[in-house]
């Protein structure tokens, strides 16, 4: 079985005549015999998956590796974090997913969060199924707890995901943006309740 390894700003992709996809044109360099070929938008799923992709500005385009080898995988020297799934599902905003081993499916679930508030339109992937998808940040990510009575407020641009039973809503008004004059329009925050993990980047765009 494939397997991801992060290494700082690096990711290490392990193939044993299997398969993993990535973000195309992630690849750096590799070892032995393997093969890249482009996966086209998103994860398959037919012409309704690819018409949701389509509304949604899905912009995440992904490529096959296959074979026998190590491939090494980068975007933009940012940093990488892998994540294991065990039936559970992950949403991340999609220029954040890297790669992803066979046994995970990917969907569009709506506009992405960053898109309803800067209107730029990004699409949020859903992640779900037994494997590993391995995740970019512009610095460390953090994954702060959400318990039930203890919501968590989040800025929209240094969120990259969640996982668990979360509920997600917007916050608008004064935000911290705006008390030191870096607001554009109206300031919107991300309110999350519920349980689970939400993926914070320690840098913002």
């Amino acid at each position: 079985m494939a397997q991801l390894t992060a290494d700082r700003r690096v990711l290490r992709a392990d193939l044993h005549g299997d398969r993993i996809r990535a973000a195309s044109g992630s690849m750096v360099a590799f070892e032995g015999d393997i093969d890249f070929k482009s996966a086209g938008m998103g994860a398959g799923g037919g012409m309704r998956a690819a018409l949701k992709r389509a509304v949604a500005g899905e912009s995440l385009s992904l490529m096959d590796c296959t074979g026998h080898g190590r491939a090494y995988l980068a975007k933009d020297a940012m940093d990488v974090l892998v994540v294991d799934l065990a039936g559970d599902t992950l949403t991340a905003e999609s220029q954040h997913v890297l790669a992803h081993t066979d046994g995970l499916r990917l969907d569009v679930q709506f506009a992405g969060l960053r898109g309803m508030t800067s209107g730029q339109g990004l699409a949020t992937t859903t992640v779900t199924g037994q494997g590993q998808v391995a995740l970019v940040s512009e610095g460390p990510i953090m994954a702060l707890e959400v318990a039930p009575g203890q919501d968590l407020v989040v800025d929209p641009d240094a969120y990259v995901g969640c996982r668990g039973q979360l509920q997600m809503g917007l916050v608008s008004g004064v935000s911290w943006k705006s008390l030191v004059g870096e607001g554009t329009g109206e300031p919107f925050s991300l309110r999350f309740s519920g349980h689970g993990l939400v993926l914070v980047q320690s840098a913002e765009r």
